[in-house]
């Protein structure tokens, strides 16, 4: 029988990794992995995996077993006293199986705090949130309306009206969504589309934006104004700043729809070198040139 990856290397954390990177490794591997996006032979066994190391280690009480006998913890009859491994419960979802176990009353999905919409399996959560085929035959039977937002509105959440069998229905979207995600409700599902923005760049949860400043500012430093998703903000900018330097604002980038977590923002310094100077202007230059 072939030997267990431990658990920590399979989502690639140490072990004294907190909750929010436990999830967040999870999310990063169990994208990267999952069957409807990753065609390749293995993609599949290394899925199952990453959702098995996932479920141990996101519950407090199956880490603590699990640090402490390891795989045997949850083995019939195992020293952790669970009766029987994580995943005692097999499913077919289209051609795929997949297991779960359902300790602590529900799917490993909702005890780690996954909350979208009332969704109990994990090809449920990622058909709605990421796209593909998992579920393509209920889908069929449901009505598709496609929602398109401005980069604030996704980033920061906002609420609308969908007209759904003649009666209206008011849309709460969560602030970090993106493109291509999907929202189920009770017997519909609304596809995000995002208007890109002259401003703002999305890298994941991170944001970029393009401050331009003079060469004589970024020389002697100062402060400058520069946009965030929650408005206006002065910023810093030490002397001798230079070209392409990225300023990093924690915490003022996109939030994730299903947790507290929030990214950054970095704002690239780019300079302007004015095109046409005064004869005054340049001689000052020349004359910081010599003394230079």
């Amino acid at each position: 029988m072939a030997t267990k990856r431990d658990y920590y290397d399979v989502l690639g954390v140490s072990k004294s990794a907190s909750a929010a990177e436990l999830k967040s490794a999870y999310r990063k591997s169990a994208l990267q992995w999952h069957p409807d996006r990753n065609k390749s032979p293995g993609a599949s066994g290394k899925f199952k995996e990453i959702n098995e190391a996932y479920e141990v280690l996101a519950d407090p009480k199956k880490k603590e077993a699990y640090d402490q006998f390891g795989h045997a913890a949850f083995e019939q009859g195992g020293f952790g006293g669970f009766e029987g491994g994580p995943f005692t419960q097999t499913h077919k979802q289209g051609p795929f199986t997949y297991t779960y176990s359902t300790y602590g009353g529900g799917s490993p999905f909702e005890d780690a705090g996954f909350d979208f919409g009332g969704f109990s399996d994990p090809f449920e959560i990622f058909e709605a949130f990421f796209g593909g085929s998992m579920g393509r035959q209920r889908q069929q039977r449901l009505t598709r309306y496609s929602l398109k937002l401005t980069f604030l509105e996704a980033a920061k959440g906002t609420e609308k009206t969908i007209i759904h069998k003649g009666r209206e229905h008011k849309i709460k979207i969560p602030g970090g969504v993106d493109e291509g995600m999907r929202i189920k409700f009770s017997d519909f599902y609304i596809s995000i589309e995002v208007a890109p923005d002259e401003t703002f760049k999305r890298d994941g949860n991170d944001v970029l934006v393009d401050k331009r400043i003079s060469f004589v500012k970024a020389a002697l430093g100062g402060e400058v104004e520069v946009p965030t998703i929650d408005g206006v903000i002065k910023i810093k900018v030490r002397m001798g700043t230079q070209a392409g330097t990225l300023v990093r604002l924690r915490g003022k980038g996109i939030p994730r729809p299903d947790s507290s977590y929030r990214g950054d923002e970095y704002v690239r310094i780019i300079v302007q070198i004015p095109e046409k100077l005064s004869w005054e202007q340049k001689r000052l230059l020349e004359e910081f040139e010599k003394a230079s």
